[in-house]
């Protein structure tokens, strides 16, 4: 028996490398839609085409048996990625009729990738081996041709390990791709991890300190107070004693709670939040009053009535910050602080109140509540005091207003005083 296979034994071990190599350039083509096309199409349609040309090579032009069950065996590699074993089985008929080797091997090789059972990929070996060593019809096999049929069974063999040991291979190279990549996103997690524990180690060190010089500072500030209140006989002097130690027993209050907060971590954080009462809006007259300040005050909002504390707060930090502006840059100047309530129109995915504004495309109603300070032009006669400042206060009461969904807007009026105005989503929708 001699079967017309001379020749194709090396084309037949470079079969899964040339599979292989087809992938692998559908996979090192460039990004874009373009790129993304060729990726998913090129491993689809090379090996269908490497599985046509070995079926015309081998069987010719003329349509005849061999050549229509090779050219099906060919085109059922398309779904090979889908149903690998039974493409698989479908292009045997090809290799055992119509001699062809791509096909059958294209398909063993990804059903190593894909379904790499060993019970399974030793039973199609077998076939695959069967349909390569039996001759069409079976009535040509003769078994005393001992040299030839040995030739054709070592071929055979080989034929069907080259395409397991490269699929074999190929999955391999994924999985350890696949591992090494969820040890990258490991080892990030853990530089997160060591990274928040810094953070956690240095916000406690400058809650240490800020507790050691700030709480230092002003205990002798409220003891001095203390005693002049105490030795002097001017009921002034002695009121502004006492307005001075309960400023300062107030800033110690806020210090423990914002060194409480630094100091926190994880569960701990709720508890710091309770280590001292926030200020709302019923705290804004004691403010005011506390002030020394020429201050009107006009509250048009219940506190705590359908709003919450955040915006409360946000509402009292945006008034303490801007009377402690005016005591810097405009001592004697007369003041009018606004609190009420305002219906905000937002648009859906913005990122705050719009104010009154109708915006075009969706938008709901909500409340809001604004609060407003306006002061008129400094005294000239009164002595400006040589206060400290950083320049931030107004930056992180915009950035406050922000993170609530609202607005603030700070700007110099046409009389030469200044405007503080912020609005924030407050109560139901």
């Amino acid at each position: 028996m001699v079967r017309a296979r001379g020749g194709r034994s090396r084309l037949r071990a470079r079969a899964g490398r040339a599979v292989a190599r087809g992938e692998a350039k559908g996979r090192a083509l460039g990004r874009g839609a373009l790129g993304r096309r060729l990726r998913a199409l090129v491993p689809v349609v090379v090996p269908v085409l490497l599985a046509i040309a070995d079926a015309m090579l081998v069987n010719g032009l003329e349509l005849d048996l061999e050549v229509g069950v090779s050219m099906l065996a060919a085109a059922a590699l398309v779904l090979r990625r889908r149903f690998p074993l039974l493409v698989f089985l479908f292009t045997l008929p090809g290799l055992y009729i119509g001699y062809i080797w791509f096909a059958p091997m294209i398909g063993l090789y990804t059903l190593a990738v894909r379904r790499p059972g060993r019970a399974r990929l030793g039973i199609c070996a077998v076939l695959l081996i069967a349909a390569h060593f039996f001759p069409y019809p079976i009535t040509d096999f003769e078994l005393t041709v001992y040299r030839e049929n040995t030739l054709v069974l070592i071929d055979a063999c080989v034929t069907s390990a080259a395409p397991i040991a490269l699929g074999l291979l190929v999955r391999t190279r994924q999985e350890l791709a696949s591992r090494v990549e969820d040890l990258t996103r490991s080892l990030r997690r853990e530089d997160r991890l060591l990274a928040d524990r810094v953070k956690t180690t240095e916000r406690a060190r400058l809650a240490r300190e800020m507790h050691d010089v700030v709480a230092h500072q002003v205990s002798l500030i409220s003891l001095q107070a203390g005693a002049v209140q105490v030795s002097t006989e001017d009921p002034a002097a002695r009121a502004g004693a006492r307005t001075i130690r309960e400023l300062s027993v107030r800033t110690l209050e806020e210090l423990r709670h914002m060194v409480g907060v630094l100091r926190a971590d994880g569960g701990e954080t709720a508890e710091a939040h309770r280590l001292a009462p926030q200020p709302d809006l019923t705290e804004l007259p004691r403010l005011i009053e506390m002030s020394a300040l020429d201050v009107t005050y006009e509250g048009g909002v219940a506190a705590g009535a359908s709003g919450t504390k955040t915006v409360e707060r946000a509402a009292f930090r945006t008034v303490q910050e801007a009377l402690t502006n005016i005591r810097k840059h405009a001592p004697g100047a007369r003041v009018r602080v606004r609190v009420d309530p305002v219906d905000a129109v937002r648009g859906e995915g913005s990122g705050g109140a719009s104010g009154r504004a109708e915006g075009a495309g969706e938008s709901r109603a909500t409340h809001g509540l604004r609060v407003e300070i306006r002061n008129g032009p400094p005294d000239a006669a009164a002595t400006v005091p040589a206060l400290p400042g950083g320049g931030h206060g107004l930056v992180g009461l915009r950035e406050r207003a922000q993170s609530l969904g609202g607005t603030l807007e700070a700007r110099h009026t046409s009389d030469g005083g200044f405007v503080v105005r912020a609005e924030f989503p407050y109560g139901a929708g």
